[in-house]
């Protein structure tokens, strides 16, 4: 009866879908109710007295929108651009906050849906090491998929000034 108990859990129509993507040999998933789109790298417009994990701005469609180097912010690690490089645009709400960014990764893999009884929550690792944008773990093809938390990738003062880069030409 348990077995059948946990079929029916996990045929049921509660999975989430999950962007996944590479990022400095790691592998990461974004919700994809947090996506927007999908874009090829292009011409990112360098912003001075930014941080050094802000890039710069690209133009979408009239739109100025803040591009994150997402290897940058997690590592340190600037972006190597190749061909498969992609900006993924999101539309992150934080309060009353609303600010669509783009984050760099190095190649986007595939859509996937996970049960939220197959996510782990995050790993705990000390006081010293910030683990609070990982939303959750989820063992996916024997590999273990890092769940990123989108709007804590950020904090609210960053948020703001991502924020303020933002105009839109209508």
């Amino acid at each position: 009866m348990q077995e059948n108990l946990k079929e029916n859990i996990l045929d049921s129509d509660d999975v989430e879908q999950y962007l996944t993507f590479m990022l400095g040999g790691k592998t990461y998933g974004l919700e994809i109710l947090d996506i927007k789109e999908i874009i090829e790298y292009g011409e990112v417009t360098d912003v001075p007295m930014t941080p050094a994990f802000i890039l710069g701005v690209i133009n979408l469609r009239g739109a100025v929108v803040p591009v994150i180097d997402l290897g940058e912010r997690f590592s340190g690690n600037a972006l190597e651009v190749t061909k498969r490089t992609s900006i993924i645009i999101l539309e992150i709400k934080n309060d009353d906050l609303k600010v669509e960014i783009g984050i760099t990764v190095d190649f986007v893999n595939e859509v996937l849906d996970i049960h939220p009884n197959e996510i782990e929550p995050a790993p705990k690792l000390g006081e010293q090491i910030q683990t609070n944008f990982i939303s959750g773990m989820a063992k996916t093809n024997d590999k273990l998929l890092i769940l990123l938390d989108i709007g804590n990738i950020l904090s609210i003062d960053e948020l703001s000034m991502v924020g303020g880069m933002q105009v839109s030409e209508d």
